[in-house]
């Protein structure tokens, strides 16, 4: 499988940008990404779906990969077009999270060992809100998302973000991979 395939499906970005504005009408507070030593500014998250019985926010935003029972977080309950994208995927779908990277942020190269598709996981970013000016690098080399566009992303491989231009807030959701998403990946490669 390749390091990054733009899958064929595309959302709705004023769908999406009314969602996330309805959810933090709500909720006004975003939760600061739990690994600081990861990125310098600001990092942070709203979980959508978490750890089955997490009730604080931090624990919600954990994706662990030992986690077998995965639920819907109350933040889900205002966005009807978040619960419709959830439900394209017919695969489990494990943690599910709005994150959002502020203009002058970093996210320092990493990698997430349990993120690979061909091990079982994947990872997949849709972006609410973006900008040009994103440098996303996935092997060294730039990830240019649009928002709606929907996207795998094999980050078992070194990755970094820069966001010098306005707040970058994407919907990423975590899942298994099954015979479902093996076809929906199969036309993209």
């Amino acid at each position: 499988m390749q390091d990054r395939l733009q899958l064929p499906i595309q959302f709705d970005q004023q769908r999406l940008q009314q969602d996330l504005q309805q959810l933090e009408q709500q909720r006004k507070d975003w939760t600061d990404h739990f690994v600081s030593q990861n990125y310098e500014g600001s990092w942070s998250v709203i979980p959508l779906r978490g750890p089955k019985g997490a009730e604080h926010p931090v624990m919600m935003i954990y994706s662990n990969p030992t986690v077998t029972e995965y639920a819907d977080t109350p933040f889900l309950d205002h966005c009807p077009y978040f619960r419709e994208v959830l439900r394209y995927f017919q695969c489990p779908l494990q943690a599910v999270r709005l994150m959002k990277l502020t203009t002058g942020s970093r996210i320092k190269e990493h990698c997430d060992h349990d993120l690979d598709y061909d091990q079982g996981n994947a990872r997949i970013h849709i972006p609410v809100h973006t900008n040009p000016l994103v440098e996303f690098y996935l092997n060294d080399k730039r990830v240019q998302m649009q928002a709606g566009e929907c996207w795998y992303l094999r980050l078992s491989d070194p990755h970094r973000v820069y966001n010098p231009g306005p707040d970058r807030i994407h919907l990423v959701l975590d899942m298994q991979v099954n015979d479902w998403l093996r076809t929906i990946m199969s036309p993209a490669r």
